[in-house]
């Protein structure tokens, strides 16, 4: 592991060079602005299919919905078949595209009305074509009295998610799960590389397990009040100490859900980043004009130019 001070050095003389020449932040989809709440973003590899998460306002209503690619145009999103009774969120394409990983607070068993806490579900398909299974809950030992949140899944099998469980540093951290003989290992919070005393969440695991993007919220050396951080697998298999993406990336806002799109190099994330005019609102029109654009402190998608091997290289 490198010393953090020549870490921090780097970032300091580094990433603001790479930010300007790499990492341009543009909306990802303005065919959703419609949609003020929006996250969770999750694509297949062929970059074709893709599922986020829509909400209401205040969270009442939280709904997985599909899109799919026609040549170079999105279409319109369409409600996934699994999801619109309850409260379902953060969906996680398994590298294969066969099964798809997401949160709900839907009863266990399927004769019930009687919601309950956040659990981690599946549901899995034989082929690209075919249609969604019922959604099954993951049980014991990922899922407990607690709430589990925000599923990453590795090739190898590995399970990352967010739990409000005994065991963390912290108030939420990431735990992992290792895919062995055919069943989960009791899940186990990552060490202070990545997790602390705060909140940790929203982590996404590259397919080949070798480095882990997630959310840290108000830390001592971030931008703002959730910014992104990057962690890498050493030659020892051991996490490296995790560091804040750069600007334009992170901001002062809250910018969470990372996803990356290997094919592409492209990194897609959430944002409620606003750019308010300085100029003060003289007529209601100007004032539409703001509240309806992209960059108005709705939750919206983002996307950034992401060379993962440059940025391994400098760090």
């Amino acid at each position: 592991m490198k010393n953090p001070l020549a870490t921090w050095l780097t970032l300091l003389f580094i990433m603001p060079l790479m930010a300007q020449n790499e990492w341009k932040v543009e909306p990802a989809f303005l065919n959703l602005q419609a949609f003020d709440k929006l996250r969770d973003f999750s694509m297949n590899a062929e970059g074709n299919e893709a599922y986020l998460t829509v909400q209401s306002p205040n969270e009442e209503v939280s709904v997985i919905v599909r899109m799919t690619k026609n040549n170079a145009t999105w279409n319109q999103p369409t409600i996934a078949s699994f999801s619109g009774k309850y409260k379902d969120l953060e969906p996680f394409l398994a590298p294969d595209g066969l099964r798809l990983y997401f949160v709900s607070n839907r009863p266990i068993e399927s004769d019930s009305e009687e919601t309950k806490d956040f659990d981690i579900w599946y549901v899995e398909r034989e082929t690209f074509q075919s249609n969604w299974s019922d959604p099954i809950n993951m049980g014991a030992p990922i899922n407990t009295e607690h709430n589990e949140f925000y599923p990453a899944v590795a090739e190898n099998g590995s399970l990352y998610f967010t739990c409000e469980c005994p065991g963390a540093l912290g108030r939420d951290d990431i735990f992992m799960s290792r895919w062995v003989n055919g069943s989960y290992t009791k899940p186990v919070a990552l060490g202070p590389q990545i997790n602390s005393e705060g909140f940790e969440y929203n982590a996404y695991i590259a397919p080949d397990d070798s480095y882990l993007i997630f959310g840290g919220y108000n830390r001592e050396d971030g931008l703002g009040s959730g910014d992104l951080y990057i962690s890498f697998k050493n030659e020892a298999s051991e996490w490296t100490t995790a560091v804040p993406l750069p600007a334009p990336i992170n901001s002062r806002y809250m910018d969470y859900c990372p996803f990356v799109d290997l094919n592409n190099k492209v990194l897609y994330f959430t944002s409620r980043r606003s750019s308010v005019p300085k100029e003060a609102f003289e007529a209601t029109e100007s004032l539409s004009q703001f509240l309806d654009a992209y960059e108005n402190g709705g939750s919206r998608l983002y996307k950034a130019n992401f060379d993962i091997g440059s940025l391994r290289k400098n760090l």
